[in-house]
């Protein structure tokens, strides 16, 4: 079996108002974040990562369903498994915190620190994304014909 198979999430007891909570939560991130795969500048992974979350405390059903979706799993399972953020998903992010930081600075009052304290928090954000993996590793590789197991 394979971790897409098995991955279930831990079981936690939580009284019924705060499992509908986090329901109501994870789907309204799961809305965010489908929108946010197709409109350029909103986090659609982030989202989607937030709603597993809220489902692995809230709802076994609704956790599995996300992590084994066709289209929207994969992402989470390469974090899941790889620590994973693709090239493309990096490059929006920090470009969009880039934009964010010029539209702060040029619109702030003059004289505020606000904004340059705002981009000094995001500075170390977009380091950590775009040091992350970008590709899930190679379990193993073929080299001139034969077969190389790799690992980490």
């Amino acid at each position: 079996m394979n971790d897409r198979e098995t991955h279930t999430p831990k079981a936690t007891t939580l009284c019924a108002p705060m499992r509908w909570v986090l329901v109501s939560l994870g789907v309204l991130s799961v809305g965010i974040g489908i929108a946010g795969l197709v409109i350029p500048g909103v986090p659609g992974v982030v989202f989607l990562l937030f709603a597993l979350w809220a489902f692995s405390k809230s709802s076994e059903r609704l956790h599995l369903w996300l992590y084994n979706h066709p289209r929207l799993g994969k992402p989470l399972r390469d974090w899941h498994a790889h620590r994973v953020i693709p090239v493309k998903a990096k490059t929006m992010a920090v470009a969009m915190m880039g934009v964010t930081a010029v539209v702060l600075v040029v619109t702030s009052e003059p004289g505020s620190i606000l904004p340059y304290l705002m981009v000094a928090g995001m500075a170390p954000v977009a380091a950590w994304i775009w040091t992350r993996r970008s590709e899930a590793p190679l379990d193993n590789v073929r080299v001139n014909g034969a077969q190389k197991v790799l690992s980490d």
